[in-house]
């Protein structure tokens, strides 16, 4: 038996990639599909303008009455004490104290993952579990060193409306 070696050029299989460049690049395309099974912000999804519960947002991206923004929600779909995630604007309303209403940017200030859901006083970032203040927005425990940026909403009756 020969080694390849050995063997003339002309009879030598030809060089390929290595066993670990072909496992990475197909450990970067299954990466890749998983992030785009994800789905988009872009309104393209199916479950675009519906909580992480599966509700309806209560109007989400429709047009206020007042003519001043969006309608995100009605009052009466923010719980007290806790909040709601619209995914599509990207900003997420909360309810710190009855009738008072505050908004904040959805984006995690620590590697900007969108936060997940509003739970025991505190908006929720899924990839590294920071937690946000819903009255202020302010960290309440890291990793994220920053607080959410506020967003501006208008309440008119029992419509909440991004500015």
């Amino acid at each position: 038996m020969t080694s390849a070696s050995s063997q003339p050029a002309a009879h030598r299989p030809a060089p390929g990639p290595a066993r670990r460049t072909v496992v990475a690049a197909v450990g970067a395309a299954g990466f890749a599909a998983a992030l785009t099974a994800c789905g988009s912000d872009d309104g393209s999804s199916p479950d675009a303008g519906t909580s992480p519960d599966g509700s309806s947002s209560g109007g989400a991206g429709t047009e206020s009455p007042g003519g001043s923004g969006v309608v995100l929600a009605k009052t009466s779909d923010i719980p007290e004490g806790g909040g709601k995630v619209f995914k599509e604007q990207g900003v997420v309303v909360t309810q710190p104290t009855a009738g008072t209403f505050k908004a904040f940017s959805a984006k995690c200030t620590h590697q900007g993952c969108a936060v997940s859901g509003v739970a025991d006083g505190v908006i929720v970032c899924p990839c590294h579990n920071s937690t946000f203040s819903v009255s202020d927005g302010s960290v309440r425990k890291g990793p994220a060193t920053k607080p959410l940026p506020a967003e501006r909403i208008t309440v008119e009756g029992d419509s909440i409306s991004l500015a």
